[in-house]
């Protein structure tokens, strides 16, 4: 995965011309196809959603911001055209997630490294697929553990813990002000602000989950070990890190049988993949179904119209699937 920001200081013009090239988004315009700047701006493109969102936090008025990956494109599936692979050549700054976005990862490989950032070596990525690995933050062993996923690799999804979030945010910050040394306060001050609504929303999330009935959860894709990491829940995931993967029988059956013994209400699935398979086990159990978004890009049907917002619907929607007081 390599979730990648590029940053450069450079012409309206030229800019104009390499997002007309790329498909990308502006600030505040997720999957605008142009993006208009100033010649004392930077520009930063970011491979997918959750990292645009930082970039256009921390910048500010400072810089335009655009993403690779369009809204309603899942991600994980992300390929670049030529002149997109070209745009991660020049840039003069990558910042990126290694082994998310393959096509990515092969774009950034052509580079001599210099000029990347891998943002595994800000929050280290974590194999949240198997119990034996599951903790807390504070040290001490989930009383269940991670559900077995279908895949045992490093979990990419680190954005769904806000506290990691905001860490990425400051790295992000520290780049910025490397490229544009003369406005670095600026970068630092909304990095801060950002870290600040970040722990604002974790503190939601600590006191709503405190206090519930169940603390398991059954979602489509295995995306949210990050979350139920820091706020101490289960996740039974349907199939594994590949929201493209398709369970066997067998793993139907072992979450059929999961749901029974916790007594879960809700089968969850995401907007970006299909619900087929979340409504059907539904279907078989009588239960409810409901969206918990992995907050891989924003589209019309996102529950929110940024990281912020659609985190809260997450947070609404747990609350109401486990009986929290």
């Amino acid at each position: 995965m390599k979730m990648v920001f590029m940053l450069r200081r450079t012409s309206a013009a030229a800019l104009l011309a390499g997002a007309s090239a790329l498909g990308v988004a502006g600030c505040g315009q997720a999957g605008s196809a142009e993006i208009t700047a100033g010649a004392d701006q930077v520009t930063i493109v970011a491979a997918a959603y959750p990292f645009q969102f930082v970039a256009e936090r921390v910048a500010g008025s400072h810089g335009q911001v655009a993403s690779l990956t369009q809204p309603g494109s899942e991600p994980h599936d992300l390929e670049l055209s030529p002149k997109q692979t070209a745009s991660v050549l020049e840039a003069d700054l990558i910042v990126y997630e290694h082994s998310f976005q393959p096509a990515v990862d092969d774009a950034v490989a052509q580079s001599d490294g210099d000029n990347a950032l891998d943002t595994t070596t800000v929050v280290p990525l974590q194999d949240l697929g198997t119990e034996h690995n599951l903790e807390h933050t504070d040290g001490e062993a989930h009383p269940e553990g991670q559900e077995h996923a279908e895949e045992s690799g490093l979990d990419p999804h680190v954005w769904l813990d806000p506290a990691h979030l905001a860490t990425i945010g400051t790295a992000v910050a520290e780049r910025l002000s490397a490229v544009d040394p003369d406005r670095a306060a600026d970068y630092a001050a909304n990095a801060k602000a950002l870290e600040t609504d970040l722990a604002t929303l974790g503190d939601e999330y600590t006191s709503a989950l405190e206090s519930c009935e169940r603390t398991e959860f059954i979602t489509s894709h295995t995306a949210f070990g990050y979350l139920a990491k820091r706020y101490r829940l289960t996740q039974i995931g349907i199939s594994g890190l590949s929201p493209d993967a398709e369970p066997s029988p067998a793993r139907i059956a072992e979450v059929q049988a999961k749901a029974k013994e916790h007594g879960i209400t809700t089968i969850f699935y995401e907007t970006l993949v299909s619900p087929d398979v979340a409504r059907s086990i539904a279907g078989d159990l009588g239960l409810e179904t409901d969206v918990l978004d992995p907050v891989e890009g924003i589209t019309a049907d996102s529950r929110g119209t940024d990281y912020l917002s659609v985190m809260r619907s997450n947070l609404t929607a747990l609350r109401t699937a486990n009986g929290c007081r």
